[in-house]
C-alpha cells in the first residue's frame, strides 16, 4: 500500500470524521510513524475541509501517499476525472511561501517522472495555507508540456472552487484510483536522496528502478551478500572490483552494503570509504540536516552533532581511514568489510611514498595507497571484504593509480585473497586487456558478471548519456548524432551566450530541481564571464543551499569543477567549455594556461586526466545539460575565437539544440 488511506469520494463525504481519523492513527502506527498530537490535529481540519470541499466529484481520495525517493508523503492526493491533484496542507499558514510551493510541485514531479501510471496524466500540484489571502488578479497558469502544472494556490474557502473550475477545463478519459495508486514506481534518486533514504531505514528496492534494464543494481547488492557471507564462513579474505559505466549506481550500491551494518560490535560492521573529498562533506552534512529536520517534525530535539559523529563512522574519508589505521600499530581496524568507492583514483606508490614523507612525517614509505589499504583489513586474524567500487575513465588526477595498482598489489603481498571481478575489467576505461591478463596469471579469481553495472540511472531522461559523451569525446560524431536522436527526452542545447544558458537553466528547472554551473578546473579564460575556477567554493553550500543564497549552485554565480561535483550530480548542468580543451578540426587539443598564454599538455597521462576531466562535467546531468562555447575575442590574444570556432561547429554538427 502506497497511503496510509483512500476511500471512494462519494464514501468519503458519508463517513464520520472520526472514523477516518482513527484509521489514519492506526495506519501511521502500523507504517512505523506514530502520529503525534500536531499530525492528528492537523488531520482532522484536513478531513473537515476536503468534506466541505469535495460535494459533487467523483473519483478517489488518497490520505499520506508515499514517495520513497524523497522520503516524504503527500498530504493528500484526489483523483477525479482525467486529474490528479496533489494537495500540500498548511494549516494556520497565512502565507504562501516559495519554499511550501517548491514542496508540493517537487511531489508532482516525483509522480511524473517516477510513477508510471502518472506519465500520460495530468498532475496538478495546490498549496493551501489555510489562513491566507489569495492575491487579486487572475493570471494564466503555466502548464508545462509533460502535463504538470505549477503550484497552485488555495485557502480553506477557495479549495472547492478550484477543483471544479480545474476540471471544467480538463479533457481525457477519467483515471481509476486503485490502478493509478498501485501503479509501479521506479525512482532514480540523486546520491543525497538515496543517501537520506537508505540511513531511514529504506532500501535499495525502495528507491531505485526495478525495471529489467536496472535490475542488476540488486542483483550486484545480492552478489556481494554472498561473498561477504561466504568469507566469514569459511574465514576467508577476499577483494571484490564492482565496476560500471557514469551514473550506474556504484555509490549507492555500496552505501546500501555499508547502511545494513552499521552495529559497531556487529561482526558484520562495515564502513563506506571514499578519497573524494566533497563527496564525503555533501552527503553527511545533507544527512545530519534531514535528521535534524526529522526530528523537528515528530517533536524530538536531535543534536546535529551527535547525529552527525553517527554518520561519519560508517561514512568516511578514505584519508582519515588510513590514518587511524596508521595509529593502529598493526592492529586492525574495528570493520571487516570496507567499501572504497571510486578506487581508481588510490594513490600510486610515488604519490603515497611523498604524502607521507612530507604530511605524515614517514620517509621511505614502501606502500602504494591500495596495497595499504588491503593491508589494514589484512590485519584480521579471521576474515575481510572489501569491496572496491570503479568508476571507468573516471582517474582526474595525477598520481591515481587506477586499476592496475590494485591488481599488482594483490598480486605482489595478498596471495591468499580471493578476487571477484566481471570479465568488463577488459574494457580499455578499466585498464584493458592487461588489467584481464593480471587477474588471469592467478587461479584465485572468480568470475561474477554482476559485479559490472552497465545501465546509467542518474540520467533517468535517458539511459544513453554517458555513452553519447564517450562518442563525443572520442570524436565519432556520427555515433554521437544517432545516439542523441534516440534520446530526446533528454536535453542538450548549444550556446554561444552564458546569460542565455543561465536563462535556460531557469526556464528549465521546477520545484527543487537543482542546476548549476560547471567547468574544467583549467578554464582558465573564462574569467572575463565571471567565472573563475581558481576561487575556492565551498561543496556543501553549493550543493545543500536554496537558490536565494549566493553560495549556492542555483545561483549561478560560482563555477564547480570536476574535483568538486564527481560522483555528485545535478538535474542541470550548464558546461562551460573553455579552450583548454580544443578541437582543430582533426584531434583534441590539450592546454593549459599559464600567466599570459597557453601552453600545450604533451605528456598523454595528463591528457587523459584531461579528457576525462569533461567526461565527469558532460555526465552530472539527471535531466539535461546545456552547453556554452564562449564565442573569444579577437583583440584578446588569449581568447581567439580560433581556439573556440572549431569546437562549437564540431558540437553543433552532432545536432544539439541551439539556444
Amino acid at each position: 500500500m502506497r497511503s496510509f488511506s483512500s476511500y471512494p469520494i462519494p464514501a468519503f463525504l458519508n463517513l464520520d470524521p472520526k472514523e477516518i481519523l482513527r484509521e489514519l492513527e492506526a495506519a501511521s502506527v502500523n507504517f512505523g510513524f506514530p502520529p503525534t498530537p500536531a499530525q492528528i490535529e492537523a488531520w482532522r481540519e484536513q478531513i473537515g475541509l476536503l468534506q466541505k470541499a469535495l460535494p459533487g466529484l467523483g473519483g478517489w481520495i488518497l490520505f499520506e501517499f508515499m514517495i520513497p525517493r524523497l522520503g516524504r508523503r503527500v498530504d493528500v492526493v484526489v483523483i477525479s476525472g482525467a486529474v490528479v491533484f496533489v494537495i500540500e496542507f498548511k494549516i494556520g499558514e497565512n502565507r504562501f511561501l516559495e519554499s511550501h510551493q517548491d514542496q508540493v510541485w517537487d511531489y508532482a514531479l516525483d509522480l511524473k517522472n517516477f510513477h508510471e501510471p502518472s506519465h500520460a496524466v495530468t498532475l496538478v500540484p495546490i498549496l493551501v495555507a489555510t489562513e491566507a489571502t489569495l492575491p487579486g488578479g487572475r493570471t494564466t497558469p503555466r502548464i508545462d508540456p509533460d502535463g504538470v502544472w505549477a503550484p497552485q494556490q488555495a485557502t480553506s474557502d477557495s479549495l472547492g472552487s478550484l477543483l471544479v473550475s480545474i476540471l471544467n477545463h480538463s479533457e481525457g478519459s477519467p483515471i481509476d484510483g486503485p490502478t493509478w495508486a498501485n501503479g509501479r514506481y521506479a525512482p532514480t534518486p540523486t546520491i543525497i536522496e538515496a543517501a537520506i533514504a537508505l540511513y531511514t531505514t529504506h532500501t535499495v528496492a525502495d528507491i531505485s528502478r526495478t525495471d529489467a534494464g536496472a535490475e542488476n543494481l540488486t542483483q550486484t547488492g545480492r552478489c556481494l551478500d554472498t561473498i561477504i557471507a561466504d568469507s566469514r564462513r569459511r574465514n576467508e579474505k577476499a577483494i571484490c572490483f564492482v565496476t560500471g559505466v557514469p551514473g550506474a549506481g556504484k555509490t549507492l550500491v555500496g552505501l546500501d552494503v555499508a547502511n545494513r551494518h552499521l552495529e559497531p560490535k556487529s561482526e558484520l560492521y562495515s564502513v563506506y570509504l571514499s578519497g573524494n573529498g566533497p563527496l564525503v562533506k555533501v552527503l553527511c552534512e545533507a544527512l545530519a540536516r534531514d535528521a535534524v529536520e526529522r526530528g523537528r517534525g515528530t517533536g524530538r530535539v536531535v543534536r546535529k552533532g551527535r547525529v552527525r559523529a553517527e554518520i561519519e563512522a560508517f561514512i568516511q574519508n578514505v584519508h582519515n581511514f588510513r590514518d587511524d589505521c596508521l595509529q593502529r600499530d598493526g592492529e586492525p581496524p574495528p570493520e571487516h568489510v570496507a567499501i572504497f568507492d571510486e578506487a581508481q583514483r588510490a594513490w600510486d606508490l610515488d604519490q603515497t611514498r611523498l604524502f607521507m614523507s612530507r604530511k605524515k612525517g614517514r620517509p621511505g614509505f614502501t606502500q602504494s595507497e591500495p596495497e595499504f589499504l588491503i593491508h589494514c583489513l589484512d590485519r584480521h586474524t579471521d576474515w575481510a571484504t572489501v569491496i572496491c567500487l570503479v568508476g571507468g575513465g573516471q582517474e582526474i588526477n595525477a598520481g591515481e593509480a587506477g586499476m592496475a595498482e590494485w591488481i599488482a598489489s594483490l598480486n605482489r603481498s595478498f596471495p591468499r585473497w580471493k578476487i571477484y571481478a566481471s570479465r568488463r575489467l577488459a574494457d580499455p576505461e578499466f585498464g584493458g586487456r592487461e588489467t584481464l591478463e593480471a587477474l588471469r596469471s592467478t587461479n584465485r579469481t572468480q568470475w561474477c558478471d554482476e559485479l559490472h553495472l552497465s545501465t546509467a540511472i542518474r540520467s533517468f531522461r535517458s539511459e544513453k548519456v554517458s555513452h553519447l559523451v564517450k562518442q563525443v569525446l572520442d570524436l565519432d560524431p556520427e555515433g554521437a548524432r544517432i545516439t542523441h536522436e534516440a534520446a530526446p527526452r533528454f536535453e542538450i542545447a548549444l550556446t554561444r551566450s552564458l546569460p542565455r544558458a543561465k536563462q535556460w537553466l531557469q526556464e528549465h528547472a521546477r520545484g527543487t530541481e537543482r542546476y548549476g554551473i560547471v567547468a574544467s578546473s583549467k578554464a582558465d579564460r573564462l574569467k572575463p564571464d565571471a567565472l573563475y575556477v581558481r576561487a575556492p567554493i565551498d561543496p556543501v553550500h553549493w550543493f545543500l543551499e536554496g537558490k536565494r543564497d549566493v553560495r549556492s549552485s542555483m545561483f549561478l554565480e560560482d563555477p564547480a569543477t570536476e574535483f568538486q561535483v564527481q560522483g555528485l550530480e545535478l538535474d542541470w548542468t550548464c558546461v562551460t567549455w573553455d579552450a583548454d580543451l580544443r578541437f582543430n578540426g582533426k584531434i583534441w587539443e590539450h592546454w593549459a594556461f599559464s600567466r599570459d598564454r597557453w601552453k600545450r599538455i604533451a605528456q598523454p597521462e595528463r591528457q587523459t586526466y584531461h579528457t576525462n576531466a569533461y567526461r565527469v562535467l558532460l555526465t552530472r546531468a539527471r535531466q539535461g545539460m546545456v552547453i556554452v562555447v564562449p564565442p573569444g575575442d579577437p583583440k584578446d590574444p588569449t581568447r581567439n575565437p580560433a581556439y573556440y570556432d572549431p569546437t562549437y561547429e564540431y558540437l553543433r554538427e552532432i545536432g544539439f539544440t541551439l539556444v
